[in-house]
């Protein structure tokens, strides 16, 4: 399964869960899980930066080809991320 992720300022639910192939119950399960961080619109109405849809794409990837929970994914995805930011670190360093 391919995903052409196109990334936008922000969406509506609707617009996200079209966007990513998934039911839009699910995107709010994984709000209500803290794996998504939507933001508020004027209306209080949750609204989702297009960044998160390759989060949401990695955690489907994690469900798909690991055994894990989605307090499992939680986990990976903040480890992911502070090897991210560790590689960064190491490329912005001067070499010695």
């Amino acid at each position: 399964m391919s995903l052409a992720i196109v990334y936008r300022e922000s969406m509506s639910l609707d617009a996200f869960a079209a966007a990513a192939g998934v039911h839009p119950q699910l995107v709010m399960r994984f709000v209500a899980l803290g794996l998504l961080e939507p933001v508020r619109g004027e209306r209080g109405e949750p609204l989702f930066p297009g960044g998160q849809l390759a989060r949401l794409a990695r955690i489907r990837r994690l469900r798909a080809a690991l055994p894990l929970n989605y307090a499992a994914v939680g986990v990976v995805l903040d480890l992911l991320a502070r090897i991210d930011d560790l590689e960064e670190e190491l490329r912005r360093r001067p070499s010695a």
